[in-house]
């Protein structure tokens, strides 16, 4: 079994495509897949798929017709959406890379007492902000 990569990009962040087609849409990522360096992005990269007739289980079998729905492209592909940083002439939202920085918290134990540790945490590269 391969080992699990760890992407960037997660669900739920919304992104900018930065290739192909669809270049410059945005959109919230649905679903992402690490082992294959593929995300999903919600009204990007829309496929036909059609689809058969299947007649099991009476009311509930499927209609068969044409689908249009989402597939996957590569993660490289896509830049995540930030607000743009305070005191830069952008507006609205810019595309930014990712970057991390560990930061120390305080953390309760079961019984009450607490201790120092460490936690990861996303940071955009314009702004140096918290995602």
């Amino acid at each position: 079994m391969a080992k699990k990569k760890n992407l960037n990009i997660k669900k739920g962040d919304v992104v900018r495509v930065i290739a192909g087609q669809d270049k410059g849409a945005e959109g919230k990522v649905i679903s992402v897949d690490s082992e294959r360096d593929r995300v999903i992005v919600e009204g990007v990269n829309r496929i036909k798929r059609h689809t058969k007739v299947v007649n099991q289980g009476g009311r509930a079998g499927t209609t068969g017709g044409i689908v249009t729905q989402e597939a996957a492209i590569h993660v490289s592909n896509v830049m995540l959406l930030v607000d743009a940083p305070k005191g830069s002439d952008a507006k609205g939202k810019v595309t930014t890379r990712l970057g991390f920085r560990r930061d120390e918290v305080t953390k309760r134990r079961s019984d009450g007492s607490t201790y120092a540790a460490t936690r990861s945490t996303r940071v955009s590269r314009k702004s140096g902000e918290e995602i």
